[in-house]
């Protein structure tokens, strides 16, 4: 059995800092793990482990933005519908390997799992591949500064979640940014001091951060915005899909816990037959005469 973890998320969430951690565990774990590069505009020199399969041997951004004068975002919106006409492509590097754990690092064009076909279109080869696919959705903690910000965050979640229709495990990243103490000479880090309250109900979204009553003085939301702030507290309470996992990469337990989840959720090794004892004969006992 093979499995697949596409590692998801908006620009500069950690995606490929995640992967890289990610390859490291499995090495450290005895696992077999190959990279996969699906963003045409990486940079090869950002890379700690060489991709195993590099979307850019078959067309890159840099490419398609020079001979087709088409912008950054245009230019992701070609390379994939370029290799969704070019599956044979993918399917023959993919096919060399078997009991592997494939770690699938994705561009960060939210659109591309919102709403454009194409990574379903890809999810479903992988399927039909007999490849097991999860994904993993990583949102900084820099959102929790805004909680507007971070309830739209939670709503791209929610949508690239129906979307792909698969197995999936939402990160909230760069953790380690926060800080729990007031007397860190670190002064906190970026995103200022939150108590583990205040954290929890952001790991586990809690819709009433953005409610707002009707004529509240203390509320400084302008007040055309209230009935689609209600609006979304409603959805988020009628379908409650999403909740974040904690990652600090700075903390191998932090991302142990985030790759088990990740195993459980593809039941990765269920499948395995378990392996035969070694034949036994008289002299294994000499010892115990």
């Amino acid at each position: 059995m093979r499995y697949a973890v596409l590692v998801t998320g908006p620009a500069g969430a950690g995606k490929s800092t995640f992967a890289k951690s990610f390859m490291t565990h499995l090495a450290a774990s005895k696992r077999t793990g190959h990279l996969v590069n699906l963003d045409p505009a990486a940079d090869p020199s950002s890379f700690e482990y060489e991709p195993t399969i590099d979307i850019r041997d078959l067309i890159s951004l840099e490419d398609v933005m020079s001979e087709l004068e088409y912008g950054p975002n245009g230019g992701i919106v070609y390379c994939f519908e370029y290799l969704l006409q070019n599956m044979d492509w993918l399917e023959e590097e993919l096919g060399g390997y078997e009991d592997d754990y494939l770690i699938i690092d994705c561009p960060g064009q939210i659109e591309l799992y919102t709403h454009h076909p194409f990574i379903p279109t890809l999810v479903q080869h992988l399927s039909r591949m007999d490849i097991r696919t999860c994904a993993t959705y990583l949102i900084e903690s820099q959102f929790m500064e805004d909680k507007y910000k971070f309830f739209s965050g939670v709503l791209s979640a929610m949508s690239a979640m129906v979307n792909l229709e698969i197995p999936w495990i939402n990160v909230m990243s760069k953790v380690d940014l926060v800080t729990l103490n007031p007397e860190d000479p670190s002064g906190g880090a970026r995103n200022g001091l939150r108590k583990k309250k205040d954290i929890a109900r952001y790991l586990d979204p809690d819709p009433l951060l953005i409610a707002t009553t009707r004529g509240d003085k203390s509320d400084k939301t302008n007040p055309r915005f209230h009935a689609l702030n209600q609006a979304i507290v409603q959805l988020i309470e009628d379908h409650p899909l999403v909740s974040f996992l904690p990652l600090d990469l700075t903390d191998t337990d932090s991302l142990e816990y985030v790759i088990s989840h990740i195993d459980y959720t593809m039941q990765y090794g269920e499948s395995e037959e378990p392996k035969e004892p070694h034949d036994l004969d008289e002299g294994d006992f000499q010892d115990l005469e």
